[in-house]
Parts: structure tokens; C-alpha cells; sequence
């Protein structure tokens, strides 16, 4: 019996999961999400990918970090949680970070320049509008292009947020190329939940035009790791304690101490106080954009997850990269 992932190419968390079914080597059909295909899955659930359907009784179920410990429990093989506890709740708080804040970095290269917008609108029509050609895909491609554009202020891409966007983006791939080799990861030589994070939206940065470019220029170390990663199949490896946890690590954790854990906890206090609109400080420049739900729940369970952990060293790791004043 086989699982049916249905995604798209352009979609970070889509590429998250077929990277995690490959190295977990679970059986699964990739199937191209299209509006047909949509319509006749009758998913009566919110309308993101991916979309994972079970063999045995045909059910579908969304949203890539609950569909990722689904399968943690339904699979013990070539688990994606570090056995370490303290190791493990790192992990999903750099996965955390991956698909909450490097999502932003991915949409605003995504959507900022012509250049990219031109490509990534005609690649997602492309994608999930077979047949489409000539006049008819560049004017369906101009209405996703102009749809997606005029999101860009709801998730934080705007023209004053750019700088810290950008900036991020850099210290980003300058922390993952001090390590990254054919066979190194986050947490020692597998990959883990929180390489999985990375890997969906660097996949994408790696595929669009202007992102592509500055990883191969700047850091083709991690362009090369993240196609390697896209099926992981092969890979046998294990996993570091948090004794010899490696520097890369930390330099991580104060990534999420300097810009996501603040703008979590600055969107949560904005949310309880009934505004529409998050404003802060990051790294040093204003960021601001609309109040965002989603968010503050994944807030909320990283801090009930550290509330309720006695893993041995963990709050000292957390403590010494500036991440615990912000999760307790």
C-alpha cells in the first residue's frame, strides 16, 4: 500500500514532505496538484498543499509538520527525531523557524523583482494547468503574478522590510555552508525535522532566478546540499548528542533568537492586545506587517513543548543563545 502526496513543485512545504517520504523510504505516489485534481479529491479541508492521502483508508490530512509526526508515529524507521530529547525540541524549533520566517525570505525573492516574477507565475501555471499554452498561460500566469504581488504586505515582504529579509538571508546560508558537506546535517549525519524545514524552502530559493543566483555564487556548498537532499534515500548516518553538537547549531539558535523568536512573541502580545498590526525592532532595523493567527499557535507550542520537557541541557543551550527569555 502506498501514500499519495499531492503538491506542487513551487511549494516549499510540498517539497518538505516528498524529501522526508524519499529518505524515509515510505512508498508514495507524487501526484501534481492541478484544480481538477482538487475538485475530485473533495478535500473538504483548508485549501493548502501538501495534501497527504493514507493507504488504508484513504483520508487526507494537511499541514507539513503534523503530516511529518503523523508519520513519526505510524513509522519507526529512519525516524527524523533526534533521539536526544533536548536535540529533538532544537529541531523543531529550527523547523519551526524554517517554515514560519524563511517563508518570508522565499515569497518576497519569489515575488520582488520582474524578473522573478515572470518566471515563478509561469512555472506555477505551468505546473498545475496542463496544456496551457501561448496567450492563454501568460494571461493565467499574469492574474497568479498580480494575486501574488498584492499578498506580499500580509506576510511581511514589503519594500521597507526588505533589508532584514535580504540580510537574513545571507547570515542564513553563511551559517549552513560551515558545515555542510555530501553526508553532514544540522544534528550529525542524517537529517533531521529541522534540515527537512530548511531543505523545502531552500529548494525553492535554489529553484527561482535571483535566490538561485546568490546561492551559487556565494554559497554553492548549500545549493549543492539542497538538491542532494531532495531524495535522501541512500543516506545512513547518525546522531549527534548535544555534548558534540556542532557550533553551526548555536550559530542557528541565535539566528532564531535575533529574528523569528522576537517577532513571535511581538505578534502574540499584538494579537492579545487586539491589534491588526505587529511593529519591532530586528537586528537592529523596524520590521512591521499585519498580526498573523497561525503564528502565535506555533508560538504557543513551543513554549508548552519547553514547559513540559526535563531534557538535561536544554534550557542551558536555549539560555546561552538568547532563545529562553523568549520561550519561557
Amino acid at each position: 500500500m502506498r501514500y499519495q502526496l499531492y503538491g506542487g513543485g513551487g511549494s516549499p512545504y510540498s517539497q518538505k514532505m516528498r524529501g522526508i517520504l524519499h529518505y524515509r523510504r515510505l512508498p508514495f505516489d507524487w501526484i501534481q496538484i492541478t484544480p481538477a485534481i482538487r475538485a475530485e479529491i473533495q478535500h473538504d479541508g483548508p485549501p493548502v498543499i501538501p495534501i497527504l492521502r493514507l493507504p488504508e483508508d484513504g483520508s487526507l490530512h494537511v499541514d507539513s509538520t503534523p503530516l511529518a509526526l503523523l508519520l513519526e508515529e505510524r513509522h519507526s524507521e529512519r525516524s527524523i527525531l533526534p533521539t536526544d530529547p533536548a536535540v529533538a525540541y532544537l529541531s523543531l524549533l529550527i523547523e519551526d523557524m524554517a517554515d514560519e520566517w524563511v517563508t518570508k525570505m522565499m515569497f518576497h525573492y519569489r515575488w520582488d523583482l520582474e524578473i522573478d516574477q515572470a518566471y515563478s507565475s509561469r512555472q506555477i501555471i505551468s505546473d498545475n494547468t496542463p496544456g496551457l499554452r501561448g496567450e492563454a498561460l501568460r494571461k493565467a500566469a499574469r492574474a497568479i503574478r498580480d494575486r501574488q504581488v498584492s499578498r506580499m504586505p500580509l506576510v511581511g515582504c514589503t519594500p521597507e522590510n526588505k533589508p532584514i529579509l535580504e540580510q537574513g538571508f545571507h547570515e542564513l546560508l553563511a551559517i549552513l555552508d560551515r558545515f555542510v558537506t555530501r553526508d553532514e546535517y544540522l544534528f550529525g549525519t542524517r537529517p533531521s525535522l529541522a534540515d527537512f524545514g530548511l531543505f523545502g524552502q531552500l529548494k525553492t530559493l535554489a529553484s527561482d532566478h535571483t535566490p538561485m543566483l546568490i546561492m551559487r555564487s556565494t554559497a554553492p556548498s548549500v545549493y549543492d546540499w539542497v538538491r542532494r537532499l531532495e531524495d535522501s534515500s541512500g543516506i545512513e548516518g547518525a546522531w549527534h548528542g548535544l555534548a558534540d553538537m556542532r557550533e553551526a547549531v548555536n550559530d542557528m539558535l541565535g539566528f532564531c533568537a535575533t529574528y523569528y523568536l522576537p517577532f513571535l512573541q511581538a505578534n502574540a502580545a499584538a494579537l492579545a492586545n487586539a491589534e491588526d498590526q505587529v511593529s519591532l525592532s530586528l537586528a537592529g532595523r523596524p520590521y512591521a506587517q499585519p498580526t498573523f493567527r497561525y503564528q502565535a499557535k506555533c508560538y504557543a507550542r513551543l513554549k508548552t513543548l519547553l514547559a513540559n520537557s526535563q531534557a538535561p541541557g536544554l534550557r542551558e543551550v536555549l539560555s546561552a543563545t538568547g532563545c529562553l527569555p523568549f520561550l519561557e
